[in-house]
């Protein structure tokens, strides 16, 4: 049962009395909602309530100290409402940890004010000034809920990892339809999905808005996150680009007024997701429109865009922002795009202004050629770009592109979390279940590719030339093998110590084979076309259990023709239970 706190304050000497609200779950990592009465407004009043007015709380708790963005929230419930006007302002906190937190808000009105650092720029006028404290119990979600998992975050390494429980983060997603928020339900939004094939995967209990709207989408989500998905990628606005159907303003052609109850929509389904497990990819922008803000400079356009972005969602325990699809240049298709400067500049703005420390990470175009015209610059020290999600022309390049870009940022000093989220050619991507030898290429080249080189994991993009393609799918059921076979992949490698293991190909004597290991302790070997190999052991002392993993079927371990080994020298691996000529994983331990 959502608790909800009434509390009142006698702001200033004339005594006004001001009514605040806090809503939510008080546990942690859960949204806790402060709505604030302030300034009555609209979305298309004169003084723009998104940029000259600001509203901060900070939140602390012994040596913590969060300071996070407010936003304009017109009558406080207008993802059911519609309403457009209204005075309630409201700030969304996650809390880290359990405990007392004492919070205080800053209110102020100024002239572009909400974009501006300076704490004492503008006017301070009520709310300004009320504080307050609540109590905040453990979380008791549990499983893949996100609010048991916590807060996904960078910690300098090649894999994200959550940090309520301090578990690796191994991403198995969906990369289409790129326009997912392109839903007919969602207000002032063009009708372009309505999965209408996931209806009745909604389930009472689920979340609606506006009498019931909403199901169909919820469904597919529901349907994603049972076969074990556990991101989804889509953009937060593709004006000018190839959907033409989502942005977060009152209008298409509008940058400074946003849709209230439309982000309210969204967060209703966001909320959701952190139920189902669903890390959520923001992309910002895509490579057609990377420069409709500010010509692609981080200006006034880019800020405030940003700021509403973080103000809204940033809470969320699984939040991934992505500063741009086929990011860069790319003559003949995409002549205009942002500078080497310009991708630093809002990469570092996006990353010091995030209140949380949500990762910040960007998405490349697809040819190597493309790979090293940006991202070099980007592996300077004054660079915080945490990871980056790849586009490759060629399938067959997964396993090199991830080997190289993690190497190469680890020697840099600040290792990238490499990802392999979108597969070429760009008309066919993944193809759909009744293609299934593509789905096996993908299988061995990408998913099993990109893990084994030290990735950190994939997601499914759908092409634009087949059925339930990437702007049109309607139905993720078309790939519910690859789903499947994904999500054996990534319940494999979350289970081992990633934390220590490295690629080291020159462990094993057969060529169509990759080895990834923490030398001494655990070795993993995927024989891509089956077969048998050795494995190096001379370096290493003690003995090993062997065990083999289906990569095609999941399941248990099972046992080969040898199921223990001894260090010192280079041993034979032994033949797979089964199907010696389909791909095969083996795990040998330390005993």
């Amino acid at each position: 049962m959502q608790r909800i706190l009434y509390l009142f304050f006698f702001i200033g000497s004339t005594c006004s009395l001001s009514a605040q609200h806090i809503t939510g779950e008080l546990k942690t990592w859960h949204t806790i909602t402060l709505t604030f009465d302030g300034p009555a407004t609209s979305e298309y009043d004169t003084l723009n309530p998104f940029l000259n007015y600001r509203l901060l709380v900070t939140f602390s708790k012994e040596n913590t100290q969060l300071t996070i963005p407010g936003y304009y929230a017109a009558d406080g419930n207008a993802a059911e409402t519609g309403s457009r006007a209204g005075n309630k302002w409201q700030v969304r906190f996650a809390a880290p940890s359990p405990g007392e937190w004492q919070y205080k808000a800053s209110f102020r009105k100024g002239k572009n004010i909400s974009i501006s650092d300076d704490p004492n720029a503008g006017t301070a006028i009520a709310p300004d000034g009320t504080s307050g404290s609540f109590v905040v119990q453990k979380t008791d979600k549990k499983d893949q809920d996100l609010r048991y998992k916590g807060r996904l975050i960078y910690d300098n390494g090649p894999y994200f990892k959550f940090a309520g429980t301090g578990e690796l983060f191994i991403k198995g997603g969906a990369n289409s339809p790129e326009n997912l928020l392109g839903y007919y339900e969602f207000d002032d939004t063009p009708a372009k999905h309505h999965f209408e094939p996931h209806a009745h995967e909604w389930n009472p209990g689920d979340p609606t808005w506006k009498d019931g709207k909403g199901k169909n989408l919820i469904g597919a989500l529901n349907y994603l996150a049972s076969t074990g998905i556990n991101t989804v990628y889509f953009l937060t606005m593709n004006v000018m680009g190839d959907g033409r159907d989502v942005w977060p303003w009152t209008d298409e052609h509008e940058r400074y007024r946003f849709d209230v109850s439309k982000l309210d929509q969204w967060e209703i389904v966001f909320g959701h997701m952190d139920k189902l497990g669903l890390v959520k990819h923001v992309i910002t922008q895509e490579t057609e429109n990377e420069c409709l803000l500010d010509i692609g400079q981080t200006g006034i356009q880019r800020k405030l865009y940003y700021r509403e972005l973080m103000a809204r969602f940033a809470h969320h325990p699984g939040i991934v922002w992505n500063m741009g699809e086929e990011n860069g240049i790319a003559p003949g298709w995409s002549p205009i795009g942002q500078t080497d400067q310009l991708r630093k500049d809002m990469i570092n703005y996006m990353a010091d202004h995030e209140p949380y420390g949500n990762p910040v990470v960007i998405h490349t175009l697809a040819s190597l050629k493309g790979h090293e015209d940006i991202l070099p610059p980007l592996l300077s020290d004054n660079s915080l770009l945490q990871g980056v999600s790849f586009q490759i022309h060629n399938m067959a390049w997964a396993y090199e592109t991830t080997r190289k870009w993690r190497k190469r940022s680890m020697e840099s000093g600040r290792p990238w979390v490499i990802w392999m989220d979108e597969i070429g050619p760009a008309d066919v991507g993944v193809l759909p279940d009744d293609h299934p030898g593509q789905q096996d290429s993908v299988r061995r080249e990408v998913i099993w590719g990109n893990l084994m080189a030290g990735g950190a994991g994939v997601e499914h993009y759908f092409g634009y030339k087949f059925p339930h393609n990437d702007l049109s799918c309607e139905d993720w059921h078309s790939r519910d093998r690859i789903w499947k076979m994904t999500s054996y992949a990534t319940n494999f490698f979350r289970k081992l110590p990633l934390a220590h293991m490295s690629a080291d190909n020159d462990l094993t004597s057969t060529k169509d084979s990759y080895c990834l290991a923490a030398p001494g302790d655990t070795y993993v070997v995927y024989l891509k076309s089956g077969g048998e190999t050795t494995l190096d052991l001379t370096k290493a002392s003690g003995k090993y259990s062997v065990a083999w993993y289906d990569p095609r079927n999941g399941g248990p371990m099972q046992k080969g023709s040898v199921t223990t080994l001894k260090g010192g020298d280079i041993r034979a691996l032994g033949a797979p239970p089964d199907n010696p000529q389909s791909d095969w994983a083996v795990l040998i331990k330390r005993k």
